[in-house]
């Protein structure tokens, strides 16, 4: 076990189990036939962290790390953040729906897309929160209904707040700053009066 952690550095759970301690958060090791999950209470908020299998076709299937927080909705507020690409380009190119926030840096590195174009705007004219953004290296950054068929489903006026990429995520200070990035827009979604700070009483698996 020493050898290969000589080979391969800390494994996920080491590394997650740290991020728990150091942000008093609790990480629950489920074993081989559950996920694991480590989940972090932020205000009224409980925050999860955990990874998933996606299958792409002809057997290939891809780990992702997702980070994900229901919470009330007060005005129906929708939002995707995700980095500029090649095909983000194209589609922003012939009318892909794109917000500017009127940061050059900000808008030339990422797509913003949202149904209230100047909510997300506010939302967004934040420092802090652009910087949080910004530390993330893949980041897909989302509001969103529910999960769709296979996952989560919530009643009316609850969203979630949702965060993928690509991999096993076993950076601590990454994961840790992807902690403080839900519980800061949280709390300015509070702020801009586009949430309640309540408790949506729904615990995710």
């Amino acid at each position: 076990m020493g050898f290969l952690r000589d080979i391969f550095g800390p494994s996920k759970d080491e590394i997650w189990q740290q991020v728990a301690n150091e942000i008093g958060g609790k990480f629950e090791d489920k074993g081989w036939f559950e996920k694991d999950v480590l989940r972090f209470k932020s205000g009224q908020w409980e925050i999860t962290l955990d990874t998933f299998t996606r299958s792409s076709g002809n057997n290939n299937h891809s780990t992702y790390t997702r980070m994900r927080v229901p919470f009330v909705n007060r005005d129906g507020l929708r939002f995707e953040i995700y980095e500029e690409g090649i095909f983000s380009s194209i589609g922003k190119y012939f009318g892909m729906q794109d917000i500017v926030v009127n940061d050059r840096f900000f808008d030339d590195k990422y797509i913003i897309k949202g149904n209230q174009p100047e909510r997300v705007r506010l939302l967004l004219q934040d420092e802090n929160l652009q910087e949080l953004i910004n530390i993330q290296n893949d980041i897909q950054f989302s509001v969103k209904d529910d999960e769709g068929w296979f996952g989560a489903s919530f009643p009316e006026g609850v969203d979630e707040l949702y965060f993928e990429c690509y991999g096993v995520m076993k950076d601590v200070d990454e994961l840790k700053y992807l902690f403080e990035l839900f519980s800061a827009t949280l709390e300015r979604l509070v702020e801009i009066d586009s949430a309640y700070e309540t408790n949506p009483r729904i615990r995710l698996n």
